[in-house]
């Protein structure tokens, strides 16, 4: 056995032998100090420990302390009525505290136990309640806040561990003090009970054993009945007050001392005003001058003190900051976050500033969020970051979109203005300053507020600042979001995949294709708009042609006519014959005849003449949809779509080149036109 628990044991032993067997009065003595002095402990303990957790057997202590300190009572109560000499402790604590007087020591003894009951019981009990059932309330938004830090990095597993024990440890330590503080309740009313039994059941012994007189007994009695009140009340204060310090703590992890100090005399303001205080009423009113102008001179001095103190504090904090950030800045290392490129950049002017910051009622951040998403549901591919932050080289009103450090676009607005585009058939004009729509370059004009509600009666597409950038960066990202597929991210969708579809993944990765062919294969949807967002279509295919073939071009083509519903639904509308421009099968014999093989792949090289005569052919015919309103659209056969489509993508970048097995059934066509030469 352990020594500490041997302790234990006999000191729960001795509890439950001091209520059956009598005890000396030295030996009474003894424990009641030991009971003191354990109360003490107890008390100073709880006001310094740092942490709730470190005190997490206090419940347990409560128990054990208050079971001793009634297992004393009882033996007291035995040699008071008894012999009438308890002891030493318990007769100095009667004449002494009261002060050698029965009426002092009575009322002392009553205002103690309202004071223990009334106040610290009541309040202590009351806070443990209310603190276990919100402690309890809050234990799974604390279980998700560990479990969401998990999962982005932030924490180990080990950290995590350690955090959802504490909090297990903290439920269980509140909700055991809400029962515990009722021995402490109970443990008042039962000394008050027990020192009424000792007043009462002393004088008649001593009336009748000890023949004394009524009035002697009582006299005699009543101070040995109030020195054990008080001998045993005071330990069972301290309890109950630990009891109340440890429960109120409002921070779980703080020095007591150190908190309380710096919360009443940290504000040199606040002791300049009582101070004065003190001072004028010293002054002005009957009171103790000398007292009163000490007090106030004391606090004045005080918060003199503290303020110099705070601003030596904050002179010492900025020379280290400054220390600090130049070492930063002198260290080698610091070169390397140079390095990091981010994939998205929104830089603006001060002008815009006001449309990213929330507190100024701008939602520019929220509508980031809502591009991420909705790229994410249109395209199937998860948006970088958007890196937002002003420039002050830019023009107050000017934004430029980066993508991997380089700037791709830029756009320009007028702060509490509106854009008003005409959509084709507004016959009537609005006057405005001219201008161009960044993300498309269709002319438009800025109007003022009041001139909104005009412009969209005459029929005008009326749209506001943050709108345009929200629609400019969209854009922009959707023509670059192949770019910034990268390897890992498309681990990231296998890996998504693979939780439903392990027979798939196990089968093409990394036996048929690696990743980095899967990235070549998906870049080249992204690059023509066709979304990935089925991709388990798309690896199913890649894993039915890739034994036969690792081109990744060619494998694009297959994966393309799995997701002809999704293309025909993107590019021909059901509702509708759409207007399309057809090749010249001429024309796909001279692109068919200049395909070229190599060990990297298959390359167009194509006589430059036939080349310029093909632009010019797609040129015309491109322009004769425009003029119809329609989207410039060219269908070609199978085979020849991807080198028709890598030889057009330079001149024409929003052609949309399709192959007849790209088409569902359902869809209507008519021919417009054919590109020949």
């Amino acid at each position: 056995m352990k020594k500490n628990d041997l302790i234990i044991g006999l000191f729960i032993l001795s509890a439950i032998i001091f209520l059956i067997i009598p005890i000396p009065a030295f030996l009474l003595d003894l424990l009641l100090a030991l009971n003191i002095s354990v109360a003490m402990i107890v008390l100073f303990n709880s006001m310094f420990t740092n942490d709730v957790i470190g005190m997490s057997t206090f419940p347990t202590i409560l128990l054990f302390t208050t079971i001793f300190r009634i297992s004393l009572n009882v033996s007291s109560v035995r040699l008071i009525l008894s012999t009438g000499e308890p002891g030493n402790v318990i007769t100095t604590f009667g004449k002494f505290v009261g002060g050698n007087n029965l009426v002092i020591g009575i009322i002392i003894f009553i205002v103690l136990i309202l004071v223990q009951f009334m106040v610290i019981n009541k309040g202590s009990e009351r806070v443990a309640e209310v603190t276990a059932r919100f402690t309890l309330d809050a234990m799974p938004g604390k279980q998700m806040a560990i479990d969401a830090d998990l999962n982005t990095g932030a924490i180990s597993d080990k950290e995590a561990r350690v955090r959802r024990d504490k909090i297990q440890q903290e439920a269980a330590f509140f909700g055991a003090m809400d029962g515990a503080t009722k021995y402490v309740k109970g443990d008042a009313v039962v000394g008050l009970l027990i020192t009424i039994i000792n007043l009462a059941g002393g004088t008649i012994m001593g009336v009748m054993s000890l023949h004394y007189s009524a009035m002697d007994a009582f006299s005699h009695f009543a101070i040995l009945s109030i020195g054990d009140g008080l001998v045993s009340q005071i330990p069972s204060l301290m309890i109950s007050l630990a009891t109340g310090i440890l429960i109120t703590k409002a921070s779980k992890e703080a020095d007591f001392g150190d908190l309380l100090m710096q919360q009443l005399f940290s504000i040199p303001k606040v002791l300049y005003m009582v101070g004065g205080s003190l001072i004028v009423l010293g002054l002005l009113t009957p009171l103790n001058k000398i007292i009163f102008a000490l007090y106030g001179s004391l606090f004045i001095i005080s918060g003199r003190i503290i303020s110099n103190r705070m601003e030596v504090s904050a002179i010492e904090e900025e020379v280290s900051s400054e220390e600090i950030s130049a070492n930063e800045i002198r260290k080698p290392e610091n070169v390397i976050s140079l390095l990091q490129v981010d994939p998205i950049e929104l830089e603006f002017g001060y002008g815009i500033i006001p449309l990213a910051d929330t507190n100024q009622g701008g939602d520019l951040l929220d509508r980031v969020v809502l591009i991420r998403r909705q790229i994410a549901i249109e395209l199937g591919c998860v948006v970088p970051m958007i890196r937002l932050r002003d420039n002050i080289q830019l023009n107050p009103n000017q934004y430029i979109i980066k993508i991997k450090g380089i700037q791709v676009s830029e756009g320009e607005i007028l702060f509490d203005h509106y854009m008003a585009m005409n959509p084709g058939y507004v016959e009537e004009e609005i006057t405005g300053i001219p201008t161009f729509e960044p993300s498309f370059h269709l002319p438009a004009i800025w109007i003022t507020e009041g001139q909104r509600e005009r412009a969209e009666a005459l029929g005008y597409t009326v749209v506001d600042p943050p709108s345009i950038i929200a629609t400019h960066l969209t854009e922009v990202i959707r023509g670059h979001i192949f770019e910034m597929l990268t390897r890992q991210d498309v681990q990231n969708l296998i890996n998504n995949v693979q939780n439903s579809h392990q027979t798939l993944i196990t089968e093409l990765v990394p036996k048929l294709l690696s990743i980095g062919e899967i990235q070549k294969v998906l870049q080249n949807l992204l690059r023509e708009g066709v979304s990935i967002r089925d991709l388990v279509t798309i690896l199913e295919t890649l894993a039915d042609y890739a034994t036969t073939t690792r081109d990744t071009d060619v494998l694009t083509e297959y994966s393309r006519q799995s997701l002809k519903r999704a293309i025909s639904s993107k590019f021909f509308p059901s509702s509708e014959m759409t207007s399309v421009v057809t090749l010249d099968p001429k024309v796909e014999q001279d692109i068919m005849g200049a395909v070229k093989q190599s060990e990297q792949g298959s390359y167009l090289a194509l006589d430059p003449s036939i080349t310029k005569e093909i632009i010019n052919s797609v040129q015309t015919e491109v322009h004769k949809l425009e003029e119809l309103g329609k989207n410039p659209i060219i269908i070609t056969s199978p085979i020849v779509r991807m080198y028709f489509k890598r030889l057009t993508q330079d001149y024409f970048v929003d052609l949309i080149v399709v192959s007849y097995n790209e088409i569902d059934s359902n869809v209507e066509l008519q021919s417009v036109g054919m590109v020949t030469v």
